[in-house]
């Protein structure tokens, strides 16, 4: 899952956070991605003078607007989770790879 966290504080409330997140939500919504996906909120990140701050998992990112934010966010977070995806393919591909490698061919009675 990834951890989407919202500055809430007073500079970033001021600056739309609270709208950013309505936004977040919405997308998140209408993709039908609220199980792959966790919003939540978070009081200052000490970025004030950035932008409206947030965090999609480890990285944070400042947003001049609610705008610009949206769309980061739509492209960062279908970006991480189409590769999430794709390394969940990888290791059952290789898992499946290697549980044909170790079986045994079956003996037959005679």
């Amino acid at each position: 899952m990834i951890t989407v966290t919202v500055c809430v504080g007073s500079s970033c409330h001021i600056k739309g956070a609270r709208e950013m997140i309505a936004r977040f939500n919405d997308f998140l919504t209408k993709k039908g991605l609220e199980d792959k996906v966790e919003l939540k909120g978070s009081f200052c990140m000490e970025r004030c003078g950035e932008g409206i701050n947030w965090k999609l998992d480890d990285e944070i990112v400042s947003s001049s607007s609610v705008e610009e934010g949206a769309k980061t966010f739509q492209k960062k977070v279908l970006g991480a989770l189409k590769k999430k995806t794709s390394l969940k393919k990888k290791a059952s591909l290789k898992k499946k790879a290697s549980k044909r490698a170790t079986k045994r061919p079956k003996r037959r009675r005679i």
